[in-house]
């Protein structure tokens, strides 16, 4: 296929210039180069993921359309069912459980990114690159730069984040919001806290950064908030992404229960 290097390059320029996230970067370029170098035909490559995750293969598949439309000028022509998820229901914790974690985590910095995540229902990676420039503590709101698909949302800024904010007096150390001695927290530093501040509330359950998202939007929606506003601040593009949370919300199946 000629100078490998040359397609990389190529290749991650694209990317770069669709805006596409540094882990899609990492990801294609891993998959196109192992593409390149086995030398076999895309059914041929994409075979070899069968038995691994739907997500996988969903992954070389994508990665495969991409290098063939936008740097080979080609027309992909596989044409594969790819696998979907089995629709499995979010983990998400109660209220209880949401406090458990906080009271038990002394270290302020570390309660910071607990109640970022929950008060706010943002991602990981857009809790990772908020900064304290983005907070307007004067009309309560906070306004992320750097959401998913570099689409741009306002979302509300709680109560009770602002008020521990301006409680404890958090300095600001650096740019982000999560940081540790002017130091911005990575994805890695952030999913351990969460995992030790969950084993510390003895809570069984595998605790992730995004079950706070899913605690959010599903309390959100057993306190009677319109679905479409929750759509709005998770910032997904299609409401039935947001409708799987009407299948753990347990508001109306408190109602079933009273009916016996």
């Amino acid at each position: 296929m000629g100078d490998d290097q040359a397609y990389l390059d190529k290749l991650l320029e694209e990317l770069r210039l669709r805006k596409y996230s540094r882990q899609t970067e990492r990801a294609y370029l891993y998959l196109i180069r192992k593409f390149i170098r086995s030398g076999l035909q895309p059914r041929e490559f994409l075979l070899g993921y069968t038995e691994k995750s739907r997500s996988s293969i969903r992954s070389a598949y994508f990665a495969l359309k991409f290098f063939y439309g936008n740097i080979l000028g080609q027309k992909f022509d596989e044409n594969i069912p790819l696998a979907r998820s089995r629709g499995k229901l979010p983990l998400v914790l109660s209220k209880e459980e949401v406090n458990g974690m906080l009271e038990t985590t002394l270290n302020l910095r570390h309660r910071l990114v607990l109640m970022s995540l929950y008060y706010t229902g943002i991602r990981l990676s857009e809790l990772v690159n908020l900064e304290w420039e983005d907070i307007d503590f004067k009309r309560d709101i906070i306004h992320l730069k750097t959401a998913k698909g570099g689409k741009e949302r306002i979302i509300f800024l709680h109560g009770k984040l602002k008020e521990f904010i301006e409680y404890f007096n958090l300095k600001r150390e650096g740019l982000a919001l999560v940081s540790n001695l002017g130091r911005k927290y990575n994805k890695r530093s952030i999913q351990m806290i969460v995992k030790n501040a969950a084993k510390r509330a003895g809570i069984r359950k595998r605790v992730t950064p995004h079950t706070f998202r899913h605690s959010f939007a599903t309390h959100l929606l057993e306190a009677g908030a319109d679905i479409r506003h929750i759509q709005k601040l998770l910032g997904h593009s299609n409401l039935q992404t947001t409708q799987i949370y009407t299948h753990v919300a347990n508001r109306d199946i408190k109602k079933l229960a009273d009916l016996l």
